[in-house]
């Protein structure tokens, strides 16, 4: 069922393993990751970008399909339906199209319009038993142009933004979007424990969970990170098995070229990448 994330991700903390958040694209994206995890008994974020909810004509289509596919295929475990990077006006199209969870980027604007435009709409979603996360500074990468190092948050600012109320944080401590750089030094883990110091119990977020090293992710999670937002591995692993499944002539025999077929190889591997990280991230059995 659909529900906010604060409950998986609170006791995510507590029991130190994080929950995922895979982001959708369509129908098969969507199948793919509620199959595994209700498979792997793992509590579960779908992410949504306003690019990818544009692409699927408007949230109010996402919320319907992500609604009507738990219902369908029987879903028992907590399932959070979130806006990914969403703007002021993407923030109250979910709320209003039926999204479970929310994630307001005001990373962009001056620390003072980020506080009074995150405590607006943490007081709008709570009213409404929605969650929502914040971002402090830039996390790095394609997104924003940066390179190398990946951005760190300033301590001192995730604790104004956290005394907000939000449900959870998200921090940049060196991660970065998309594929990593040669030339990336890692994960910030002084800046985490400081972070951390300052905000308590509540749950961090790992943007750009692709390419960090499983130990650096590992570290992460028993410093309080308990959600972790994988995209590209995705898309990746999709784009490789559809690939071969077209160089090895597969679209050309019979009815290879059913679209049914010919995305059937790209969901699978999705799977596999899904439940991978759930092993890593420690969710499976926790829902």
């Amino acid at each position: 069922m659909l529900v906010s994330a604060t409950e998986m991700l609170k006791k995510a903390v507590a029991g130190k393993y994080a929950v995922g958040q895979f982001n959708i694209n369509n129908l098969e994206w969507t199948k793919a990751i509620l199959t595994t995890a209700q498979e792997n008994n793992s509590p579960v974020i779908l992410g949504v970008s306003e690019g990818a909810g544009k692409y699927m004509t408007g949230f109010k289509t996402v919320a319907a399909m992500v609604k009507a596919m738990i219902d369908e295929l029987n879903i028992t475990v907590p399932v959070a339906l979130h806006l990914d990077h969403g703007s002021y006006d993407g923030c109250y199209k979910c709320i209003e199209a039926g999204f479970s969870s929310v994630m307001f980027d005001g990373s962009h604007f001056p620390i003072a319009e980020n506080v009074a435009k995150t405590s607006e709409l943490v007081k709008v979603c709570h009213e409404k038993g929605i969650s929502i996360e914040a971002e402090v500074g830039s996390i790095g990468g394609e997104e924003d142009g940066v390179v190398g190092a990946g951005e760190i948050a300033d301590p001192d600012e995730c604790k104004k933004i956290a005394d907000l109320g939000v449900d959870f944080l998200a921090a940049g401590i060196g991660n970065i979007h998309g594929k990593y750089p040669e030339n990336w030094k890692g994960l910030d883990f002084d800046a985490l424990a400081k972070t951390k110091a300052l905000i308590g119990n509540l749950p961090l977020v790992l943007h750009g969970g692709t390419g960090i090293p499983a130990d650096m992710i590992q570290k992460a999670i028993s410093l309080g990170v308990a959600k972790i937002n994988v995209n590209t591995e995705c898309q990746l692993y999709f784009q490789e098995a559809t690939r071969k499944y077209i160089e090895a002539g597969k679209d050309l025999e019979g009815k290879g070229f059913d679209p049914r077929k010919l995305l059937a190889p790209g969901t699978e591997a999705i799977k596999v990448i899904v439940k991978e990280k759930m092993e890593l991230f420690g969710s499976i059995n926790k829902a």
